[in-house]
């Protein structure tokens, strides 16, 4: 007798959460920026360069297309491009815009931040 091979399936997986998420007011200037873009672009994207007395810095750039293997986080109607080197640094970060009568700018809120430089241009994890 001969036994009836069943075909195996996998398991759905569960969506894998965003690497970053935006504020409100995050993705309001971002679309400001979008808007006074002289060229087209799709969103800005964000990523860490090697710099700063702490080690590392981050990067936030106007995109115009996605590059291979980058994340796309969508939010508030807006679009942000991750660097895949930079998504094990910014995993569960949050990106907001602070304005105040000294500076204004995009603010990272990094779970893995073990320690920034004094002028806060950098961090370490």
């Amino acid at each position: 007798m001969t036994e009836a091979v069943q075909p195996t399936t996998k398991p759905a997986r569960a969506p894998r959460p965003a690497p970053i998420t935006l504020t409100t007011r995050a993705a309001d200037r971002v679309r400001e920026l979008v808007a006074k873009s002289e060229k087209p672009v799709q969103g800005l994207r964000v990523g860490v360069k090697t710099r700063g007395c702490s080690g590392l810095s981050y990067v936030v750039e106007y995109a115009d297309a996605p590059r291979k293997f980058e994340d796309v986080v969508e939010q508030h109607g807006v679009k942000l491009f991750i660097d895949p080197t930079a998504v094990m640094y910014l995993l569960g970060s949050e990106l907001d815009y602070k304005e105040d009568k000294m500076e204004s700018g995009f603010v990272f809120s990094n779970p893995n931040e073990k320690g920034r430089c004094g002028c806060g241009e950098s961090f370490s994890v």
